[in-house]
């Protein structure tokens, strides 16, 4: 079969819920990837972070095999070895004193939503069913109904309602909004270090650390869904080290497991987390020993081969490099680490069509928000292989 038939495929058996660029992919390793005609690519979305250690990582790949041939499954009925090591590991990596392990990022969103609201009503004194969360407008936390609920997208939320009360929007970045947001119900600050899905937009230098006083404050938990930004995506292992805070709750997936299983979880500390009891919240496959396994694997590829201390140079490099190019469409480019974002001006025809012109020089990478690139590669990347982006950044842009 070829590219043409793959996608009649796809387009006549499956649901439309995504708009793909039509590049059919078949395999990949470190940066690259392969399409079915053997054309090959440098990835440049590392699908949305999660292959933040590379495709096909042989180090993580290796754990995969390896588990597999043991044990995959138990459900939480049972105890098993993985699980343990997982937490002393992650614990130890993130200071956290706390972990729930669940499956997806919208879990862990999830997750975190029942924890605090309970923590609100037996810690905090909140009256029951009165407590609030404060998120922030252009949000993304996921695609659930309670998550598409508090989004500012009308894509997201149009004939989806009704949705789950107890959200407050306030304008991202904005320390003064959410101090006037806060009430006595207020049980939660949930916020994204930097937002993804809207273009790589990085809140005034010292948001973070004004949210986290005013959180302590007023007794409001501060919670980061740090799903694309942790794991090293910024030059740092956590997004929030930027400012030198830790938040009381953080959520993590995508890289957690390298890309080869979908692994999320909950960091808290032990007041938040304590809350919850046997029966209360749970996932037949959270946890389980073949996800605990490849997460060991890819948290310590992160640490060991460093990856983190990778993305903050070739992140820093990339920018710089980027915004010497000076294209008369481009109206801002930005980032932190290997998480840049380039936004056009609305005449120049929007950020697709440079996403495909990009594809036929050899680079993947997806718009988001209509006019904005993002380009967030593994940071397995070295400074040879920008240069080789650059120049076809570069050939793209003079060709416009």
């Amino acid at each position: 079969m070829q590219t043409q038939d793959f996608i009649e495929l796809e387009n006549r058996l499956g649901a439309h819920n995504y708009k793909p660029l039509d590049v059919v992919l078949t395999r990949g390793q470190g940066i690259w990837v392969w399409d079915v005609e053997d054309r090959r690519y440098m990835d440049c979305l590392s699908a949305y972070s999660a292959v933040n250690q590379g495709h096909c990582h042989p180090a993580i790949q290796k754990t995969l095999v390896e588990q597999a041939t043991k044990l995959t499954l138990t459900s939480r009925a049972f105890r098993n070895d993985q699980l343990a090591l997982f937490y002393q590991e992650l614990c130890e990596l993130t200071r956290s004193h706390k972990i729930l392990p669940m499956n997806s990022g919208a879990e862990a969103v999830e997750t975190v939503i029942k924890a605090v609201r309970k923590w609100g009503y037996q810690v905090k004194g909140v009256p029951q069913d009165c407590a609030e969360i404060i998120v922030c407008a252009n949000n993304f936390h996921g695609r659930t109904i309670t998550i598409v609920g508090f989004s500012t997208d009308s894509s997201s939320r149009q004939d989806f309602g009704p949705f789950t009360p107890g959200f407050k929007i306030i304008p991202f970045g904005d320390s003064e909004a959410l101090e006037k947001a806060i009430t006595p119900n207020t049980v939660g600050f949930m916020v994204e270090p930097i937002q993804g899905e809207a273009g790589v937009i990085i809140p005034p230098d010292g948001f973070l650390q004004r949210a986290k006083a005013i959180c302590e404050k007023h007794n409001v938990v501060l919670i980061l869904d740090e799903i694309q930004t942790g794991l090293g995506r910024t030059g740092k292992l956590l997004a929030e080290e930027h400012e030198g805070i830790e938040a009381d709750l953080t959520l993590l997936g995508k890289a957690l497991s390298g890309g080869f299983y979908p692994v999320s979880a909950v960091l808290s500390n032990k007041e938040v987390m304590d809350v919850l009891r046997p029966g209360e919240h749970g996932s037949t496959f959270g946890g389980n020993p073949l996800a605990c396994a490849v997460s060991r694997t890819a948290l310590r590829v992160l640490v060991e081969e460093g990856l983190i201390e990778n993305a903050a140079v070739m992140g820093d490099y990339f920018l710089s490099e980027l915004k010497k190019l000076k294209a008369p469409q481009v109206k801002e480019i930005r980032g932190r680490g290997l998480m840049i974002g380039i936004e056009f001006h609305p005449e120049a025809g929007g950020a697709r069509a440079y996403c495909l012109k990009l594809m036929a020089a050899g680079l993947l990478c997806k718009e988001t928000h209509d006019h904005i690139v993002r380009l967030a590669p593994p940071l397995v990347i070295r400074k040879e292989d920008i240069d080789w982006a650059l120049e076809r950044i570069a050939k793209v842009l003079k060709a416009d």
